[in-house]
């Protein structure tokens, strides 16, 4: 019995040593450091998608795929370009009885030309109240078709203040599209009788650019494995201590860091049977356009999987050593990784923030809705993270070590979707 036990020890330490010394060769602490300091470097000033500063992004992960030695995917350029209308607000205001309301307590979006509403107009009014789920109203009414003016309770204030950071600066459309329903979001106890609503827009066409690169497969080249993040951020904000440049260190530039230390990777191997797609989308913030054009102009059939990596420089809310993959039970791509992670202390889970809907809120959500094996793989505490989309979201507060055991745990755990001997069930498609 004594011997037996040994035996197993020997047998265990050693599965585990091998594993150490697979990790070893993935991906290292200074390559993970320098690409981080260039994507999240003050030089790329927050890497907005309407931006110069997103183009030397681009320019900049677009070096890294051609030092690795990827093919380039579109017309022998690594750049995926696509014309959208950018939609510049030229003027906003919101006066309640005569009085001009704060910037920071209105938010606006629409891509109308020229808006002018009042008391008159007869638009739907609707409210968020404080006992009310803010992010899931919000969303729900940003996403409906109609003209829609909301009321905020004021102790959601610091929401709209944060918003309009966010959407409140130039915004895109497809350039097929050329005015839409608008959006008004008011911090009032109750809109009184008396209100006028104004905007003003330019509307102008703007080529952006998703970056991609691959690797032909060796037996199985028609069939498609995506590992994808997005490398826009929100750019420059209101300073802070001095600081206005949101670099994105989190989000995400390490999730852009994991794709390039991948594609090394399985260059290096090279030996996947089927084709590994690289791609950093671009326009993720502002409603995910990058990555709708890509997965709009690739066959879905082909594609089997799709390893979105969103936010991976700390610690999730499981500890050290673990991702969590959105829409988990929705096909058995996590269960099938965690399997070739036999050995290993790493933990693959289920999304644990499942009233946020992060399923359908980032980059794997048009492959996933025709059906593909598309998830998100991340760490981010959302409901703690302070330096979410702040200028406090740098390299200083992020832990390499986790980024570089979640790039370790996703590269052998695919290694079965790689090699061609796993297949994961396909995501039940959303009806049109």
């Amino acid at each position: 019995m004594k011997k037996s036990i040994i035996i197993s020890i020997i047998i265990l330490l050693s599965m585990e040593s091998v594993f150490a010394q697979q990790k070893e060769s993935i991906v290292s602490i200074p390559f993970i450091e320098r690409v981080l300091n260039g994507l999240a470097s003050d030089e790329m000033r927050g890497r907005h998608a309407f931006t110069a500063d997103a183009e030397k992004a681009a320019d900049y992960i677009a070096h890294e795929f051609q030092d690795i030695g990827l093919k380039p995917f579109t017309d022998n350029s690594y750049k995926q370009n696509f014309i959208m209308n950018k939609v510049s607000r030229i003027h906003e205001s919101i006066l309640l009885n005569k009085k001009a309301l704060s910037k920071e307590d209105f938010l606006i979006i629409g891509n109308k030309k020229d808006l002018s509403w009042n008391q008159t107009s007869a638009i739907k009014i609707s409210r968020i109240g404080k006992s009310d789920d803010f992010a899931k109203k919000f969303r729900s009414f940003v996403n409906s078709n109609e003209d829609i003016i909301v009321e905020i309770d004021p102790v959601f204030a610091s929401y709209i203040t944060r918003f309009n950071k966010i959407y409140g600066k130039d915004n895109v459309i497809p350039n097929r599209v050329e005015e839409g329903p608008s959006k008004v979001f008011i911090v009032c106890e109750s809109l009184p009788k008396n209100y006028q609503i104004h905007y003003q827009s330019s509307i102008t066409p703007f080529t952006l650019s998703n970056v991609i690169g691959y690797i032909p497969g060796k037996t199985k080249p028609h069939e498609y494995v995506i590992f994808s993040g997005h490398y826009d951020h929100i750019g420059i904000l209101e300073a802070v201590d001095q600081d206005s440049i949101a670099n994105g260190a989190d989000d995400d530039a390490s999730g852009i860091t994991a794709v390039i230390s991948l594609a090394k990777y399985y260059k290096n191997q090279n030996n996947n049977a089927r084709t590994l797609i690289f791609a950093a989308f671009t326009a993720e913030e502002v409603g995910m356009y990058g990555s709708k054009y890509f997965s709009n102009n690739i066959n879905a059939d082909c594609v089997i999987a799709m390893i979105n990596i969103e936010m991976i420089g700390k610690d999730s809310k499981f500890g050290p050593n673990t991702l969590y993959i959105t829409g988990y039970d929705r096909s058995d791509l996590g269960a099938l990784m965690q399997k070739n992670l036999k050995g290993s202390t790493f933990t693959f889970h289920a999304d644990p923030y499942k009233v946020q809907n992060l399923f359908y809120r980032s980059d794997n959500a048009v492959l996933a809705a025709l059906g593909v094996p598309a998830h998100t793989f991340s760490t981010s505490q959302i409901d703690k993270d302070n330096y979410y989309h702040t200028v406090k979201d740098e390299i200083s507060t992020l832990n390499i070590e986790n980024i570089k055991s979640s790039i370790e745990a996703i590269a052998i755990g695919a290694k079965g979707i790689v090699d061609g001997s796993q297949t994961p069930s396909r995501v039940e498609k959303l009806q049109d």
